[in-house]
């Protein structure tokens, strides 16, 4: 399987949407306030596109827009394979901490069936939880430490309870029927 880098990640994600040349890229991003939670800049993007292109995850096909040639790139079926597997292993590897990969293949969910969803969810829920465990394990032992030092032990804890708490809930909205969003082309 490809690594993906993260920007390689969400320039592919933004792609299989809907075929884009790198002008609507860089306006979808901004529009969604991308920025402000993952780590891509505009001029990134040519680049990332070209790489994307070089290992076959994406291709191009040339338009004319006033008098001018422009390179619009489309997922390809390994691209849209990868990016599946990419979203399902990131959802499913989360481990409550700060990940800029998950935002992504979160707003990625679509390319998901219901059933991977769950599954990927409820994996992650239950790794977190023994971290967790672990986490509140070593606190017990380390009662006696300073607030510098238990600390670094209860903010992990309460973040993963937050995020456990947050994932339970995803599960809930999926199992009630709740709309996930429009999906992607299949490829």
């Amino acid at each position: 399987m490809e690594n993906l880098s993260h920007k390689q990640f969400v320039i592919l994600g933004l792609v299989a949407e809907e075929p884009s040349h790198a002008y609507s890229i860089n306006r979808r991003i901004d529009e969604r306030g991308m920025r402000d939670w993952t780590a891509i800049g505009k001029s990134s993007i040519y680049r990332v596109i070209l790489e994307l292109e070089d290992t076959k995850l994406v291709e191009h096909y040339e338009e004319e827009v006033d008098r001018r040639k422009r390179k619009v790139y489309t997922i390809t079926d390994y691209g849209s394979k990868i990016l599946k597997e990419k979203v399902y292993n990131v959802i499913k590897g989360f481990l409550g901490k700060n990940d800029e990969d998950f935002y992504v293949a979160f707003s990625m969910l679509p390319l998901l069936s219901t059933e991977q969803m769950i599954e990927a969810f409820s994996y992650s829920i239950e790794t977190m939880k023994n971290h967790k465990i672990e986490l509140e394990s070593m606190l017990k032992v380390n009662s006696n430490y300073p607030i510098n030092v238990s600390g670094l032990f209860i903010h992990p804890i309460k973040i993963l309870e937050t995020d456990i708490l947050f994932m339970e809930w995803v599960i809930e909205k999926i199992n009630g029927g709740d709309e996930i969003g429009s999906k992607t082309p299949n490829k």
